[in-house]
């Protein structure tokens, strides 16, 4: 039934929304004020996508029941990635994940290369991993996906529970989620992120119940729920070939990317050499045959490797033909240089050397040097080794500060199964004051736009069309600060100066609008099963710096190479007072609308405005100033403090589904 309910809820949401937004486009758009009216409506065109979206997600919401019992022969590796963590943390999250009952191995991963830690994790009978000596400092680390690759080279569990460093896990968290597995195409079975020092009200928002609910069951449904970085299960099997399978496309791509400005390098090469040499000629005819039938050889599917290693070899041949008649005629040269010394003897009986050899010397081109550094260019870049990554093979995705994501929709495209299971088994810490939460959400959202950009999933290869949109639905609602801005500006406006951005609040307007917004809340709570959602409303307005800085700063990350750094989200509170300085965006904002409707009502009271539009618009800037309180409860909030017994969820308060 409750997916029945939902099902309808979803499709009066739609219908209403479109009503609403063909009317917008259609007939109610004020082109004397377009800079305002046309924004608007384009936010609320993407908001319709957006709630669009989420109804495909819960259209599908898949509900389990207790997963099959586990293989008994499984091999478990448990991961426990830290890097810089107190020290006591790590190690009260390693020895109760030591406790789980299902045989297994537990391991450090101490990305910090602590030597204290590698002392506890020995005495304790822990394995420890760090990163290599081979690690340079010129070469990139990845961060958690690097430190996780890394580790995938050291173990051999034929299945991976990885852990951050906070998360506590449950000793039954395997025989809970291992019997999946029985189904050899699953790769991947992720459990919900709980944090146990947050408070009932949740001030930062870090709960994050409609996610790790109706979003990733929704997902689930379509098979796209995602690995979320901690808390899940993974097959090796599946890692591996994905990086085996990556390795060969980047090597493809940089064997292609290589061959192409082969080319490019000996077109100019013929403009600078001597070109009536026939050897110089005949050496850059001979590299850009071999460069061209390796081309080929690629698109016909030939090992990489062999085709490297016979496009190497022609190039050596070539370029040895082109040093050794270098080295003949520098020899005859010398030869012709040691006559003329003995030729000319001066006064004081000192060899000279004639004036004639010193113009022919310095005339010569001793050897086409541009025509050289282009087949030596494509010697450089002809290889399948790698050596700009510190492994070649990297199971985990990097191209993204979230590597989670990224790797979870690689899977999905190679034709891996996943599973949401809907039960808390592991007990970690959120941010206890609003810098750490604004430095993850931050980061999340960086990585997110990072994965969007650089593998749009709506054109990767492999997905299904519900997956694809899954993937895209968590993008697009990153892209939300931008639709905030507009929604605060307008009413400010319209306040302030008397510009509408539509024809007339008429009776048309609210008609279609109030019918779609009342199902558009009613489709949260029915998809929510009572579960509260209105913190995380607040907060995809709240934040829209945020979002927005994430989607500037990810998009010149891609476009221009500029790094993005990696910051490890602190599990403590720190130091200072309340840091206004965070919000002073939305300190602006807030106070524009507060003046804003002051001057409403005055200009209402001087009969300078029109009353309905003047309610209207004083009723939008009240809800956005209740949308931006929480951020002066967030400033103020000084961390957990727990009662006098800690409330953990009941079994019952764990799983609303009854797992």
């Amino acid at each position: 039934m409750t997916r029945f309910w939902t099902r309808l809820v979803v499709v009066l949401t739609v219908i209403t929304g479109v009503n609403y937004i063909a009317w917008r486009w259609a007939a109610s758009l004020n082109w004397d004020a377009w800079w305002i009216a046309l924004p608007l409506v384009i936010a609320e065109t993407y908001s319709l996508i957006d709630v669009m979206l989420f109804g495909m997600t819960v259209w599908k919401l898949k509900i389990r029941k207790a997963a099959p019992p586990p293989p008994p022969d499984a091999t478990v590796d448990v991961f426990i990635t830290t890097y810089n963590e107190d020290l006591d943390m790590v190690m009260t999250t390693a020895l109760a994940a030591q406790k789980i009952r299902h045989p297994h191995s537990t391991w450090i991963l101490d990305d910090g290369a602590r030597p204290e830690l590698k002392a506890l994790a020995e005495q304790h009978g822990l394995g420890y991993v760090t990163r290599s000596e081979d690690w340079t400092s010129n070469l990139p680390r990845h961060a958690k996906a690097g430190n996780l690759n890394n580790a995938l080279m050291q173990t051999h569990g034929e299945f991976l529970l990885i852990l951050d460093a906070d998360q506590i896990p449950e000793p039954d968290i395997l025989e809970k989620t291992l019997g999946y597995f029985n189904n050899r195409r699953v790769a991947l079975v992720q459990t919900p992120q709980y944090f146990s020092n947050v408070p009932a009200d949740d001030p930062l928002g870090s709960q994050a119940p409609l996610f790790y609910g109706p979003i990733q069951q929704g997902k689930d449904g379509w098979n796209a729920a995602f690995f979320c970085g901690s808390n899940a299960i993974l097959r090796r099997e599946a890692l591996m070939q994905l990086g085996l399978v990556g390795y060969v496309k980047e090597t493809e791509k940089s064997i292609r990317r290589a061959l192409a400005a082969s080319r490019s390098a000996i077109k100019q090469a013929r403009k600078s050499a001597d070109m009536e040499t026939p050897l110089v000629a005949q050496v850059l005819d001979e590299v850009e045959a071999a460069t061209r039938e390796a081309q080929k050889e690629l698109d016909a599917g030939q090992p990489l490797g062999e085709i490297t290693y016979r496009v190497r070899r022609r190039v050596d041949a070539a370029v040895q033909t082109l040093v050794m008649a270098d080295v003949e005629a520098l020899q005859a040269d010398l030869e012709e240089i040691a006559a003329m010394e003995l030729a000319h003897v001066g006064e004081s009986g000192v060899p000279v050397v004639a004036d004639d050899a010193v113009q022919r010397m310095s005339a010569r081109d001793w050897s086409p040097l541009g025509a050289l550094e282009s087949v030596q260019a494509v010697l450089d870049a002809l290889s399948v080794e790698r050596n700009d990554e510190a492994q070649p093979v990297m199971p985990l995705a990097t191209i993204s500060v979230t590597e989670d994501m990224a790797t979870a929709m690689r899977m999905h495209a190679m034709g891996w199964e996943s599973v949401y299971h809907h039960e808390v088994l592991a007990y970690g810490l959120a941010p206890e004051d609003l810098k750490t939460m604004l430095t993850q959400r931050l980061r999340w959202a960086q990585g997110t736009i990072q994965v969007l950009l650089r593998e749009n999933p709506l054109v990767q290869k492999g997905l299904k069309l519900g997956q694809r949109l899954m993937y895209f639905a968590t993008m697009w609602t990153y892209l939300s600060g931008y639709a905030a801005v507009i929604y605060f500006a307008a009413p400010i406006i319209y306040l302030l100066l008397g510009i509408l951005p539509v024809t007339s609040l008429s009776w048309d307007f609210f008609i279609r609008f109030i019918p779609f917004m009342v199902v558009n809340q009613l489709l949260f709570a029915v998809a929510g099963r009572g579960i509260p959602t209105w913190r995380g409303q607040q907060y995809s307005l709240a934040l829209f710096p945020t979002w927005i800085k994430a989607c500037s700063t990810a998009a010149r990350n891609v476009w221009f190479g500029r790094p993005l750094g990696f910051a490890v989200t602190p599990k403590a509170r720190q130091s200072g007072g309340p840091s206004w300085s965070l919000i002073q965006p939305q300190i602006v904002v807030s106070v524009l609308l507060a003046v804003a409707a002051v001057v409403g009502i005055i200009r209402l009271a001087t009969g300078l405005a029109e009353p309905l539009g003047t309610l209207v618009n004083v009723a939008w800037v009240i809800f956005d100033l209740v949308v931006m309180s929480i951020l002066v409860r967030a400033v103020l909030y000084k961390g957990y403090e727990p009662a006098a017994e800690p409330a953990e969820p009941t079994n019952t308060e764990r799983n609303s589904d009854g797992v």
